[in-house]
């Protein structure tokens, strides 16, 4: 029989809710430091900024990070790298947040500016697809705290871009929940979903449930975190009977104080209640936990066994926007894992 480890890493395995921006590993920032910085970052200075204790922290520390986000050889080579380490864990299939409204805010809301960045995240997709057998879907994410017209712009772009680019296969909801609910977007999702667009959210990571009945009403499809559904027994029961796909991401809470410790983090009484749960990274090189990691931890921390994992392997790929027949093709693989 394969160690867990390795079993784990031959799960074919999609990714679901990861942000393009969270997979810069300490090493790179450097590398993209040396190109943009009069004095440029040592490592340990580098690594110094990825320490936090709070969501707040958190969200100042991605900051940090994207600032060396420049031009679209920085985005080129921060997706390729995130490419390689998918790949490295059995990573098959991944759908990636693009923080757009970070792009645009930092740009002086050229909207020409984007489309050069975009050009050089293909190049990585194509390359990674290419070389490493890596299918990849971009999610535009708008920065919901920076704005309701902010957003606009966000998923305008989206509508605009996805006709030439069947890649762009969604848009979302980030950024500081507590500040901005989702009501004031549904107008957007209502035109992002005419267009052919899926739509995503975040709801219920630093908030209460109230937060994901008000993501389910605006049309989410699938939603990232939604911590505090356990709480919320009518909600439970609505996630499950509508199938509402669920982005966990138990270190990603950990490290940013929203649950004491994955052994506490709901996953495994979601995932015993029967809705659709999948295992995701969120920031991996900012919480230090990839998605082989996570799918460790479940098994050590809350005892999922091998066919648990392998079931969560299932919920990913049933719960990406992936076509049917990829996702049959995908399913027969995992059941084929021993």
């Amino acid at each position: 029989m394969l160690k867990i480890e390795d079993f784990i890493r031959r799960l074919p395995k999609a990714e679901l809710h990861l942000h393009l921006e969270g997979t810069i590993l300490p090493s790179t920032l450097v590398e993209l430091s040396l190109r943009h910085d009069a004095r440029p970052l040592t490592l340990a200075e580098a690594e110094a900024l990825y320490e936090f204790t709070d969501f707040t922290g958190f969200m100042e520390a991605f900051k940090a990070v994207t600032r060396l986000l420049i031009g679209p050889e920085d985005y080129e080579l921060a997706a390729w790298h995130m490419m390689e380490h998918l790949a490295e864990q059995g990573v098959v299939h991944a759908e990636v947040y693009i923080s757009v409204g970070v792009i645009y805010l930092w740009r002086n809301h050229d909207p020409a500016a984007f489309e050069p960045i975009f050009a050089g995240l293909e190049r990585a997709r194509e390359r990674g697809e290419r070389e490493l057998g890596l299918s990849l879907y971009w999610i535009f994410d708008a920065v919901r705290h920076f704005t309701v017209p902010e957003a606009e712009r966000v998923f305008l772009k989206a509508v605009e871009l996805k006709p030439a680019h069947p890649s762009i296969i969604g848009i979302g909801l980030g950024g500081d929940e507590r500040r901005t609910g989702s009501e004031p977007f549904r107008a957007f999702y209502a035109q992002a979903a005419r267009a052919g667009l899926r739509l995503t959210n975040h709801a219920g990571e630093t908030t209460g449930s109230e937060a994901i009945w008000e993501a389910l009403a605006i049309g989410s499809e699938r939603i990232g975190h939604v911590v505090s559904a356990i709480q919320d027994e009518n909600l439970v029961q609505e996630l499950r009977a509508r199938e509402v796909p669920l982005e966990l991401c138990p270190t990603s809470n950990v490290r940013t104080g929203v649950c004491p410790s994955f052994a506490a983090h709901p996953l495994r009484r979601l995932f015993d209640l029967g809705l659709l749960v999948t295992l995701n990274s969120d920031d991996p090189a900012f919480f230090g936990s990839d998605l082989a990691n996570e799918y460790l931890l479940a098994h050590t921390e809350q005892k999922f066994t091998r066919d648990e994992l392998r079931q969560l392997a299932r919920n990913s790929i049933r719960a990406s926007f992936l076509p049917a027949e990829t996702k049959a093709a995908w399913l027969a693989r995992i059941n084929s894992i021993e």
